[in-house]
Order: C-alpha cells, then sequence, then structure tokens
C-alpha cells in the first residue's frame, strides 16, 4: 500500500531541495510509539504527522519527512508495528487497517513478525495471546491451548511446529526465526547512520 505524504510537506520539499538529513532523534519502539530522544511524544498530532508522512527509503532505512528535511528513524526491532484491533482487525502502528499478511515467524524471545503489505512488522506483546487463539495446525483446524503452548514452545526452541495462523480470511505459515537474524534477512537498517 502506498501512502501520499501531506502537501504542505511536499510543497516543502519542493521549495527547499538541499535541507540535511537528520540522524540519531527519532526512534520507533516494540509498542509502536514514536520516541523523540528517548522520550515518548505524547502529542497526538505530532504522532499522526509523523505517521502520515513515514515511509521506506529503499535502503532497508526508514524516515519520517518533516516537511523538507528527512528525519531517518531508529528501530528497535520492526519497522512497522500491528497490534489488534477487536477480534478481526489488525492495525499497523500508524492507524491503518493491515490489508494482507503472507507468513509469520517467532523468534527465540516470544516476538512474533508477520509479512505485510508494508513489509515486515512486530505484533505489539500486548496483543500475543490474543493472536495465539488464531493459530491452527496445517489442516486449518484450531489448536486447544495445550496444543498452542506445545507449538510456541517449539518456536521458542527453533523448531517448525507447522502450525498455521488463521486470521481474517487468510490462513498463514508460522515459523521459527532467530532474533539475531531478523535486520539481515530483511534488509532492515536499524540504526541509520550518517553517509
Amino acid at each position: 500500500m502506498v501512502r501520499l505524504m501531506d502537501d504542505a510537506v511536499v510543497r516543502a520539499m519542493a521549495r527547499w531541495p538541499n535541507v540535511p538529513h537528520v540522524y540519531g532523534w527519532l526512534s520507533l519502539d516494540r509498542r509502536g510509539q514514536w520516541r523523540l530522544q528517548g522520550g515518548t511524544i505524547g502529542n497526538v498530532q505530532l504522532r499522526d504527522f509523523i505517521s502520515r508522512n513515514y515511509f521506506a527509503v529503499g535502503d532497508g532505512s526508514y524516515a519520517f519527512q518533516n516537511g523538507p528535511q528527512r528525519v531517518f528513524v531508529a528501530l528497535e526491532y520492526a519497522p512497522w508495528v500491528t497490534g489488534l484491533d477487536g477480534a478481526s482487525v489488525m492495525r499497523f502502528h500508524t492507524g491503518v487497517p493491515v490489508a494482507q499478511m503472507s507468513a509469520a515467524w517467532m523468534d527465540e524471545l516470544g516476538n512474533l513478525l508477520l509479512l505485510t503489505e508494508q513489509g515486515l512488522a512486530l505484533l505489539d506483546d500486548r496483543d500475543l495471546d490474543a493472536f495465539t487463539d488464531h493459530m491452527c495446525d496445517a489442516a486449518g483446524k484450531r489448536l486447544d491451548e495445550d496444543q498452542q503452548a506445545a507449538a510456541v514452545e517449539a518456536l521458542l526452541e527453533g523448531t517448525d511446529p507447522g502450525a498455521t495462523i488463521q486470521f481474517a480470511q487468510s490462513r498463514i505459515p508460522l515459523a521459527p526465526i532467530r532474533a539475531g537474524e531478523v535486520a539481515a534477512r530483511f534488509g532492515l537498517v536499524r540504526e541509520p547512520k550518517e553517509p
């Protein structure tokens, strides 16, 4: 899904094309909160403005276009964070609904990663218990609590339990991944640096 930047941002970029980029000020935490030099941004309008003008740069890094100035974002884990909004709606940290999921992984720390139309997303850990209720076997049969626990244990140990996730109209495979391999595997630049 392509999101357009605010018109004012596009006009500012055209008016001042050579404004230096900013590094090391803005970050995205594991729960989808924007942080400015470590402190959570509490202003709703500012959070919404950042979310509307957040994008993939194309080299594995992500940024927020603040008028003419590109502000690179440090990623605590993944460039997108998702959360459940009701029983069958999932939203990105930007407020936009997730339209598509095609794969899922759990790392040895219990983080659940989803491949979405935007790219790699981390499920907010507060929604992990509710999301495991959507676990199924390879045939699509819902797992009971004991089977869910066994599947999660296998994933945490790095073993593929043959489980899937049935969410909305999609059934997606669930596989193990090592946390230390995520950035390289998906080409993420978690700490963008000035060239």
